[in-house]
């Protein structure tokens, strides 16, 4: 068995927890076995899950990988901290704030022999995977990706933009590199309402 450790306890990090004790069966997941959680919070036990330190993750030699689903901000250094101890990472999307923080991380991983995975699990489901095969061959002309969301708390989960960039990712693997062109953003303090309106071009324009 491979024993993982879930880091954070958010809708991602209990998600986990739950797919991790309730495993399909004949998947892949049943050959995973969950050691515990680790959280700031003094929760106990989550669906008979325990709770354990940091330092115990970090340490045991029972747990192989781990899940990280902490906010946006803490990924990198999660992650870094995870790696530096020999583990297995798999972090929820995005890795990092910055372009350049995630390549010296993939970069950390290929020098210890670990793997480092980004879970971005809309580009796995069935509705995105018939789109994928609807668009192959075809060049994008001229379109437009709608979305909407809740506020981000931009000191956790980082600057605007990254409340929809995994959507934007859709359009990276569907058609390729992008290159902005423009973007502005309107806030209404009062009514919490923020909007950013970005525009695009592929490769081949």
């Amino acid at each position: 068995m491979f024993g993982t450790v879930v880091v954070g306890l958010g809708i991602a990090g209990l998600a986990r927890i739950r797919d991790l004790m309730n495993p399909i069966p004949s998947s892949p997941s049943e050959h995973l076995k969950l050691y515990g959680f680790v959280s700031r919070r003094n929760l106990g036990k989550v669906d008979e899950a325990k709770q354990v330190s940091l330092e115990e993750a970090l340490r045991s030699k029972d747990i192989h990988a781990a899940f990280i689903s902490t906010e946006n901000i803490s990924h990198e250094e999660t992650i870094r901290t995870f790696l530096e101890a020999g583990k297995h990472v798999l972090v929820e999307y995005p890795m990092t704030l910055s372009a350049k923080a995630a390549h010296e991380l993939w970069e950390m991983a290929e020098q210890k022999g670990k793997v480092l995975h980004v879970e971005h699990i809309e580009l796995l489901t069935e509705e995105y995977k018939q789109l994928k095969k609807e668009v192959a061959g075809k060049d994008l002309v001229k379109g437009t990706l709608h979305f909407t969301g809740h506020v981000l708390d931009e000191k956790r989960a980082g600057f605007p933009a990254f409340s929809g960039i995994a959507r934007l990712t859709w359009l990276v693997d569907l058609f390729g590199d992008l290159t902005v062109t423009s973007a502005i953003r309107e806030e209404q303090k009062e009514t919490n309402y923020s909007r950013m309106t970005a525009h695009f071009q592929t490769a081949n324009k």
